[in-house]
C-alpha cells in the first residue's frame, strides 16, 4: 500500500487517483480537509491524520501494511513564519521517521520550481546548480530546505529518497482565488458568468493540468528503478495566457476579450529525465485541460 499525505488535496488527490488507476492500493490522509473529491470515493482508504503528531503517524502503521510513501501534506505561512517552519518541519520528519520504521521502498517528497529561482535559463532542468537567491515566498523557502534534508535523513537507511520539483499545477480541487496563479481565477470568472481578469496575452509560463502532475507522481512511485534522486514535474512546455483565453472562448461564446498586448515565456521545467526514466508524456493540452476543467466545475464547488 502507498501512503499519500496530503492525499485530500489538489495534487494529493490526483496522485492517489493516478496510483489506484494502476492497480496500487492506496491511503490517504487529510487534516484540515476530510471531504473526499467524487474522483477517489470508494477507491481508497481514508484517515485523518495531523502529521505533526509522530505518535499518530507512525501507528498508521499498525493499521496498514505501508510500502511507500508520498509526503505531500503542508500547511500555509500566517503572520509567523517560525510557527510555519516549525509546523511544516515536525510533519516532515513525522513522514521520515515512519519510514525509515516501517523499511519502506521509496519516500517522495514535494519540492518546487521555486528552487530554480536565479537562474536565468529558458528552461530548468535538474542538474542546474540551484542558485543563492531571495526567494518570494516561504513555502519556496521550505521547499529548497526540505530537499537535503530528505536525502540525508535517508541516506544508509535503505529507503530511496525522491525528491519532486513540482511545477505550477492547476486543475479540479484548486484554489478558484489561488494568490500563486492568475489562471484559476481567470477561469471561474469566465465559467460562472463573470468578466475575467486582464492578463498579458504572450506571457508564457510553466503550467501542468493536476491529472498529468498526478500521473507524473505515480509513474515514479511505481518505476521498477529510478538513476535518480531528483525530478521535475510538469509539462514540460510552456503555456501562454493566449491560449488559455482561446481555450475558454470555445467554452462560453461571447466572452469579452480581457487579453493586453505583449508578454514573453518565463522559464520552465524540463522533464526530459522524468520522460526518459517512465515514459512520462503529458495527456492534456490546454483546450483538453479548460473543457475538463470546466465539466469538473459544473457539479463540483471546488
Amino acid at each position: 500500500m502507498i501512503l499519500v499525505t496530503g492525499g485530500l488535496g489538489m495534487i494529493g488527490a490526483h496522485t492517489a487517483r493516478a496510483l489506484a488507476d494502476l492497480g496500487q492500493d492506496v491511503l490517504v490522509t487529510g487534516h484540515r480537509r476530510t471531504d473526499v473529491p467524487s474522483f477517489l470515493a470508494g477507491r481508497v482508504a481514508v484517515e485523518t491524520l495531523d502529521a505533526t503528531d509522530r505518535d499518530a503517524f507512525l501507528a498508521l502503521g499498525d493499521r496498514y501494511d505501508i510500502t511507500a510513501i508520498v509526503h505531500l501534506a503542508g500547511s500555509i505561512p500566517g503572520d509567523d513564519p517560525v510557527a510555519f517552519f516549525r509546523t511544516d518541519l515536525a510533519g516532515l520528519t513525522s513522514a521520515l521517521d515512519a519510514a525509515r520504521a516501517w523499511r519502506v521502498r521509496r519516500f517522495a517528497v514535494a519540492s518546487s520550481l521555486g528552487v530554480y529561482i536565479g537562474r536565468d535559463e529558458p528552461s530548468w532542468h535538474e542538474e542546474l546548480p540551484l542558485p543563492t537567491a531571495d526567494l518570494p515566498h516561504l513555502i519556496v523557502a521550505f521547499k529548497k530546505a526540505v530537499e537535503p534534508l530528505t536525502t540525508h535523513s535517508l541516506r544508509g537507511s535503505g529507503v530511496e529518497p525522491v525528491v519532486l520539483r513540482i511545477g505550477t499545477v492547476w486543475g479540479p480541487l484548486v484554489d478558484p482565488d489561488s494568490p500563486f496563479f492568475p489562471i484559476p481565477s481567470y477561469l471561474n470568472a469566465g465559467l460562472s458568468g463573470g468578466t475575467p481578469r486582464s492578463l498579458v496575452a504572450d506571457e508564457g509560463f510553466d503550467c501542468c493540468y493536476a491529472p498529468d502532475a498526478g500521473r507524473a507522481i505515480a509513474s515514479l512511485m511505481t518505476a521498477p528503478s529510478l538513476k535518480y534522486q531528483t525530478y521535475n514535474v510538469s509539462s514540460g512546455q510552456p503555456v501562454t495566457n493566449r491560449e488559455f483565453a482561446e481555450a475558454l472562448a470555445e467554452l462560453v461564446p461571447g466572452l469579452p476579450d480581457r487579453l493586453q498586448p505583449g508578454g514573453e515565456t518565463g522559464p520552465y521545467l524540463d522533464i526530459s529525465r522524468l520522460r526518459e526514466e517512465t515514459g512520462f508524456a503529458p495527456e492534456f493540452d490546454v483546450r483538453a485541460a479548460v473543457a475538463d476543467y470546466a465539466a469538473w466545475r459544473k457539479a463540483n464547488p471546488r
